[in-house]
Parts: structure tokens; C-alpha cells; sequence
């Protein structure tokens, strides 16, 4: 096969919808240039059309996008096929209701960005110059369309996404813009081939009880007009020699007519694919060419796999349900987060943005992400990194918050999708779950659905027959669950509308706990025990450059339009002062307030997941929502829109330690709980000490031997004389084992007695960054540095670290710029450190 790629020379023009008047010269009249892959917002931007929209208030004042159609057109070279030869159009992906015409006739329609396309246009293709035109209608048009055929379905937003495959939060989120981009978002190009080509390779790899690996390469083949009258092809498939192990090779000759054939490797005692934290993650180079009897090569496909097994266990036990990975055997606790699409304009995600977020996730101590079902199937890149780093990959299928209806044309195309998507992704190790989607079980229960649907369809075949079937005929090898929430074994009765457990039940299956933010403080976090959390949190804005380079300075109130533009949240701001009142001090001043919120979000996300992992194993996976934002926002996110990590970052890095010590209820007792998600045991005397802020002890010091094994949690009860404070305001219990710490308190941090003015802070340039030292008279706690407000791109390696009396701590503040002389003598005047106690403007400097 030959492939020609067609990226080139395309234009964009408006061929109907509103328009702006100043625009239509340029953009009706006229036409602009534009890269492909990309969309029209990424063309108008190039071309200077449109402001930012992630900025002040363009998002709003770009609405008008939504109703335009546009047009993509080029020309290439090219020459007709040859007699026998096939020739095909491909798109990788389309955005998203496109008619196709080459050389005036029309070759095909879509209505998907979530798949692929492929037109015959052998009898098209003339020599020398070839018109391709791509009609994009409106999305948002075409949704409306569909809603007035087959009935709009309840939804949790107001434009219809339900209503067309296509990103949902394309339309807008309550963390995301309203844009609804519209362009040809994946690669296209022209492929040429005779007798066979591989229509679809699926890698399925499995390791037997003895270690030996087992790679079935299941092969679909596309066939020629007619290949009878050519020989045999024949699929070899090789293994690359790594990590040990030599070359594996092994052929199958298929007939002709034949259109599947499978190929099998065995590999024994194949080095095992591990998540992060329990081994290493080998990958091995997997290749299959096409070939003729004579030796000619028709086409080839290339991988990495790695060797490993996952299973799922929800058997139910004496507790309810579980719900339990397991890789290669080994239980593990899911330390995670939920990913959004990193830029809400796709096609400017590259593989080195998603390695920096990826790695960020490794840095927050995280094992595992859940590409979430209202965003996009990733690309290759997202799905290699994680391959390479052991990070777990939790895929939803594409429904989110809606009812999704099961007539045509909707059927048919997410079945394509799935279908595609499911062969698509089978070489990645790091897949270890396929979910049916996100929250609509528990919608179609409790948001009303059932009234406004009057019996139509909303998706519970989706979850319950297609997925889970096509899950099992293409890739037997991952589990699947029917959604998220969900409870394992009563999902068939949620579509009588009164299941014996509910899908959000916190013994059976997965949890979502959106009380907390929503309407209760998070020390309800502990009200309940899940058997997995799949999704909480709390939000907090961005960082402060970031905040600042979104909305100008004069917006720089709760109140602004520029801010609330960047709130998607329902009554978000209510919900953040209300979430922290009960436990900060109350700011006044708007840039107080900001650090004020981060903090508490930092401080309601591990408070939740030490909760969590402190009952492992009945709890088996904590993922807070969420790890990343796709533009500059306050929302739940660890890692701003930016790329600048959240004090939020720092705390789920803390949480999620390997080795963790906490002090949890039980039966109304405080008792320290020992967290150990190592390899090996962790052994020794945890040190306990009940202090006042000065630093002076009361009462005895105690000391508790412990051995707790690897993968384990063990209760160290506490006796009354640690745990009953003489006065609460001022004191505080320090448990220490090794090199970690816990310091209890027995007030909340608004009502403890601190001195914020016995810190004492020094700065000093060092080459490629700053050194922050800060040393403690009296207790300090959550001591952080600001490192965007030194420099923009500085970033600090640790925040809220506490300090006992007589401690010091350096900080180191990384910069690619560096820092000048003139703005290290500038510090001391600045707000750049901030602690628990006070704002960033009460830190003594030195």
C-alpha cells in the first residue's frame, strides 16, 4: 500500500450562518488558509480573525461560530488507479456533520468526530489536479435536527449534544467553554493498494499460568475487486528481541476470499507488564507485514505491547460489592484521577504536552487515569505515554450526563465508533478497563429523567447489551463495567426505575460523592465508605498568573463578568465560600480569597482521600476529579489550564504517598492508621507527641512498634492522654514514623492560636531558579511558596509543608528564565509565601 497525505494547501471560507458584517469579506467573500489537522477556531486565530477565546469575555462574543457552516477546500497531484488497484479517500476524523466531494462528486457523508471514514474514489482521482471540498455544517443545526426527528432526551446542559457524536464537552461544561469547534481534526489522506490491505489489526495479549505469553494477532483483511485470480498473502508477525527475550516470529498464509486470519506468538516467560509503584512496564515492538508468495510486501502495522493480565472482581462479599483491579494477580489500590481533553482546541495537543501531564501524575504519586466519557477516545501519544510510564488507563465509552437515544441515526453510529475504538486501542497495556459511561444510570434514577422521557429509549442498551458485547467479541481481554457510578450485578434493574441497590450505592461497585462541593461540608467525606470512589472533589481557581493572564486586572473581583465567565460551576463561588468557612479564616481582600480557596480545595481532597485509602482493601481505588483543565478556569482541577500545578497538586502528591500516616475515627475513637502501598513491609516505632504551637510537649511522649506488610493498612490505637488536648486551640498530635509525618489537629485550622509573624523567610538566587528558606519559631502549617508569582513559569518542588517550632525548610523555586538579581531583592516586599494561618500578605520576610 501507498499512502499520500493530503495536509496541504487547504483554505476555509463561511459558506452560511451568521456571520459578523466585518467579517464577511475575509471569511464569505474570500478565504483564509488553513492547517490540517485543525479546526476553524485554530484557522481565524492564525489568521487574526478572532480574538483568544479563553480570554476576558471572547467565548461569549465568539457564539456565533455555533450556527456557521464552513468549507475546507484543496487540490492535490495525483494519478488514476491502475487497473486492479484500489484507491480510497480516508479521514481519520472528521468535525463533524461533513459532506466529502472530490472533483464534483459527492463520495460521502458523516456525522462523527469519534471515528474514522474510508471512500472508494478509484473511479474519481484524475491525473495532474484533484478539488477536494469538505462541507462542514453546524453541529448545533444539525443536533436540533435530529432531536426533532427521534424526540430531544433529557441532558444535563442546554445545547443537544446527546443528539450527535461528537464531543460533548465540545458544548460546554461546568468546567469547560462553549465553543463547538468544526474542522477536519485528524489526518487525511489518500491510500492505493491491490489483492489485500489490513483493514484492522487487534493485538490481544494474555500470559498463561506457567508465564508464558501469548500474542493472538487477529487480522481483518480489505480484499480487491477480485483476488481470485492472484496467489496467496501471506501475514508475518514479529516480536522484536527486548528485555531478554529474542525474536519471535511466526506466519499464516490465508487463501484467497478469505477475509480474517489470525497470527500467534508465544513468548515464555515474557517479562510481566507492571502499573507504576509494582514492577517495571517492558514493552515489546510488535510488527505485521502483508506480503505476497513472491516476497513482495503489501503493508505493514506496527506496536507496543506489553504482557500482562487484568481483572475486575466485583463478587459479592459479606460488605456488599466489590470492586477490585487486579494486574498480573496483584490487587492494587487505584490512586488516580479523571482526564479531560488538555486543550478544549484538540488538534493542539501535542505528545510532549501530554508527557508533561502525564508525568505530573506520576509526580502527584497517581497509578492510574479515567479518560472520561464526555471528552474524546485519545490519540496514540496519550495511550503510549502511559504505556511507557505503568500509568493504568480507565476508558470510558463516549456518553456523559444525558440520555442518549438508541433509533437511528445515533445506533449505528456508536457502534461504529465502538467498534473502531475498542480495535483500535487493543495493543496498549496500559488499558486495564472499558466503562459504558459517566453518570447516566444514576441520571435516568434521579434527575427526572423518566418523566421527561415518557417511555422513549435513553441508552440502557447501550450499557447492558452493545458495549459490553462488542467489548467481548474484539478485546476478551479487559473487563468492562456498565457505567460509573455503577453496582454490579442490579444494573438490569435500573430500567424498571427501582433497582434493590441503587447505582450510586457506597457498598456495591463504584461511587460518585458530589454532596461534598455540592451541599455538604467535606468532613462528610467519612459518612460513607465506597467500595471504589470514581469520581469527587473540590474545586479552586487557577493559579494566580494564569487567572491574571485570562481576565485583565480591573476584572480581578468574584463579581466580574470576565470571572464569572471563567465559573462555570452553578453557584460555584457560593459553593467555595461556603465550603471554607467552616474551616479558614474568612478573606477580605479578592487576592486573600483566592489563595484562601486553593488551600481549602487542597485541604477537602485529602481529607477525602486519606479517608478512602485508609479503609483499603473495602476501598479499592480513590480518582478525584480532576487532574487537568482544557483552558484557564476555576474548576476541580490539580493542574490548571496553564499547566501550572495547584496547591491541590501538591496535596494529592502527599496523599497518595506510597507510605502514608493518618488519623481516622473509629467507632468515634481517633486512631492512627498506617497506609503502607509498598512492595515491602514497613517496620518500626511510630513516634507520638502531643505539642502546643510553641513546641513544648504535653504529657508523655509515646512510642508503637509496628510491622505493617507490603500492600496493607494496619490501626494503631491511641490512648486518651494523646488524644484529649488540654486545650484544643493550641495543640496538636505529631505521629512520625521514618521520614513521615502527621500532625492531627484537634481544632480547625481558622480557630487554632498561630503566630504567623514567627516565620522568617530568605530568598537567593541559584542558577536556573531561587531557594526559598523559611524557618518556624511556633508551629507553621501548609507552608507554601507561590513560585508563579516570582517568576510566570517557576515552579516550586514541594507546598504545604508544616513546620514545628525550631524547623526550617528550603524550598526550591525551578525557572527556565531564571531569576534576576533585581527581582530576588524585590521579594522581600512580595506575596509570595503564604501559610494555613493567614494570607499570602500576613508572612513575615526577611
Amino acid at each position: 500500500m501507498t499512502s499520500q497525505t493530503l495536509h496541504t494547501g487547504w483554505t476555509l471560507r463561511a459558506t452560511g450562518g451568521p456571520v459578523p458584517p466585518e467579517l464577511t469579506s475575509r471569511l464569505v467573500e474570500d478565504t483564509v488558509p488553513a492547517q490540517v489537522p485543525g479546526t476553524s477556531h485554530t484557522a481565524l486565530l492564525d489568521a487574526g480573525l478572532i480574538p483568544d477565546p479563553y480570554l476576558d469575555l471572547h467565548e461569549t462574543e465568539l457564539a456565533w461560530m455555533h450556527l456557521v457552516d464552513w468549507r475546507y477546500e484543496t487540490t492535490f497531484t495525483s494519478s488514476p488507479a491502475a487497473d486492479g488497484e484500489q484507491l480510497e479517500l480516508v479521514f481519520d476524523g472528521l468535525d463533524t456533520v461533513a459532506t466529502v466531494t472530490l472533483n464534483g462528486t459527492e463520495v460521502g457523508r458523516t456525522a462523527n468526530q469519534h471515528r474514522s471514514y474510508r471512500f472508494d474514489v478509484a473511479a474519481l482521482v484524475v491525473d495532474g489536479e484533484n478539488h477536494l471540498v469538505v462541507d462542514l455544517r453546524s453541529a448545533l443545526t444539525h443536533a436540533r435536527e435530529v432531536a426533532d426527528q427521534i424526540v430531544l432526551r433529557p441532558r444535563a446542559y442546554d445545547h443537544p449534544f446527546n443528539m450527535v457524536r461528537k464531543m460533548a464537552c465540545s458544548f460546554g461544561w461546568d468546567w469547560g467553554p462553549d465553543l463547538q469547534t468544526a474542522g477536519i481534526w485528524k489526518g487525511v489522506r489518500l491510500e492505493r493498494w491491490t489483492l489485500a490491505h489490513l483493514a484492522q489489526v487487534r493485538p490481544l495479549v494474555t500470559v498463561g499460568p506457567d508465564g508464558t505469553g501469548h500474542v493472538n494477532v487477529h487480522v481483518d483483511l480489505g480484499r480487491g475487486v477480485d483476488d481470485r485470480h492472484h496467489g496467496d498473502v501471506i501475514l508475518t508477525a514479529t516480536l522484536a528481541a527486548a528485555h531478554g527475550i529474542g525474536d519471535h516470529v511466526a506466519t499464516v498464509t490465508v487463501v484467497p476470499g478469505e477475509p480474517t486470519a489470525v497470527v500467534h506468538l508465544e513468548v515464555p516467560g515474557a517479562p510481566l507488564w507492571w502499573p507504576v509503584g509494582y514492577g517495571e512496564h517492558p514493552l515489546f515492538d510488535l510488527s505485521l507485514t502483508l506480503g505476497t508468495t513472491d516476497g513482495a510486501t503489501l503493508e505493514t502495522y506496527e506496536r507496543r505491547i506489553g504482557f500482562r493480565t487484568v481483572e475486575l472482581d466485583t463478587t459479592p462479599d459479606d460488605q456488599g460489592t466489590p470492586f477490585t483491579i487486579s494486574v498480573n494477580g496483584q490487587p492494587v489500590f487505584v490512586k488516580g484521577a479523571n482526564w479531560i481533553p488538555d486543550d478544549h482546541l484538540l488538534t493542539r495537543i501535542t505528545r510532549e504536552r501530554l508527557e508533561r501531564r502525564v508525568d505530573q501524575a506520576l509526580d502527584a504519586n497517581m497509578n492510574l487515569l479515567r479518560v472520561w466519557g464526555g471528552g474524546i477516545y485519545e490519540t496514540e501519544d496519550f495511550y503510549d505515554v502511559c504505556d511507557e510510564r505503568g500509568v493504568m488507563v480507565w476508558q470510558d465509552f463516549l456518553l456523559a450526563c444525558a440520555a442518549y437515544p438508541e433509533e437511528e441515526p445515533i445506533w449505528s453510529e456508536m457502534e461504529a465508533e465502538a467498534r473502531e475504538n475498542v480495535a483500535r486501542l487493543t495493543p496498549h497495556a496500559s488499558l486495564v478497563l472499558w466503562n459504558g459511561g459517566n453518570e447516566n444510570l444514576w441520571g435516568y434514577l434521579d434527575w427526572g429523567w423518566q418523566q421527561d422521557l415518557e417511555g422513549r429509549t435513553w441508552g440502557f442498551r447501550y450499557y447492558t447489551e452493545l458495549f459490553p458485547a462488542i467489548v467481548a467479541e474484539l478485546d476478551p481481554t479487559r473487563p468492562y463495567c456498565d457505567g460509573s457510578p455503577y453496582s454490579p450485578g442490579f444494573t438490569a434493574e435500573v430500567a424498571g426505575g427501582a433497582p434493590a441497590v441503587h447505582p450510586n450505592d457506597a457498598d456495591h461497585g463504584t461511587r460518585h460523592e458530589w454532596e461534598v462541593w455540592n451541599r455538604v461540608d467535606y468532613t462528610t467525606y467519612r459518612d460513607q465508605v465506597p467500595r471504589f470512589s470514581s469520581e469527587f472533589g473540590f474545586q479552586g481557581p487557577p493559579a494566580w498568573t494564569t487567572l491574571t493572564r485570562s481576565i485583565p486586572e480591573a476584572a480581578l473581583t468574584k463579581e466580574s463578568p470576565e470571572f464569572l465567565l471563567h465559573q462555570k460551576a452553578a453557584d460555584g463561588n457560593l459553593k467555595l465560600d461556603r465550603g471554607l468557612e467552616p474551616h479558614l479564616p474568612t478573606p477580605s481582600a479578592f487576592d486573600d480569597w483566592h489563595w484562601t480557596t486553593q488551600l481549602n480545595q487542597a485541604h477537602a481532597v485529602q481529607y477525602g482521600i486519606e479517608h478512602y485509602r485508609s479503609y483499603w482493601p473495602r476501598t479499592a481505588g480513590s480518582i478525584v476529579w480532576q487532574l487537568n483543565d482544557c483552558w484557564p478556569v476555576t474548576s476541580w482541577a490539580a493542574v490548571d489550564g496553564d499547566e501550572r500545578p495547584k496547591p491541590l497538586f501538591y496535596a494529592l502528591r502527599h496523599a497518595y504517598a506510597d507510605r502514608l500516616l493518618t488519623v481516622q475515627p473509629r467507632d468515634g475513637v481517633p486512631t492512627l492508621v498506617v497506609v503502607n502501598d509498598h512492595a515491602e513491609a514497613w517496620d518500626g516505632q511510630v513516634t507520638l507527641r502531643r505539642l502546643d504551637v510553641s513546641g513544648a510537649e504535653q504529657g508523655a511522649a509515646e512510642q508503637v512498634s509496628v510491622s505493617v506488610p507490603a500492600r496493607s493498612v494496619h490501626e494503631v490505637p491511641l490512648s486518651a492522654a494523646l488524644t484529649t488536648p488540654g486545650d484544643a486551640t493550641r495543640e496538636v498530635l505529631v505521629a512520625e514514623l521514618d521520614d513521615v509525618r502527621e500532625i492531627h489537629l484537634f481544632a480547625e485550622p481558622k480557630d487554632l492560636v498561630l503566630d504567623p509573624s514567627a516565620v522568617d523567610v530568605s530568598f537567593r538566587a541559584v542558577e536556573g531558579g531561587l531557594v526559598v528558606d523559611v524557618s518556624a519559631a511556633t508551629l507553621a502549617l501548609d507552608v507554601s511558596v507561590l513560585a508563579d508569582r516570582i517568576v510566570p513559569d517557576g515552579v516550586v518542588d514541594d507546598m504545604l509543608v508544616s513546620l514545628l517550632p525550631g524547623e526550617a525548610h528550603t524550598f526550591l523555586v525551578s525557572s527556565g528564565a531564571g531569576v534576576s538579581a533585581e527581582r530576588v531583592s524585590e521579594l522581600a516586599a512580595a506575596d509570595v509565601v503564604a501559610s494555613v494561618v493567614r494570607s499570602v500578605n500576613s508572612c513575615a520576610r526577611s
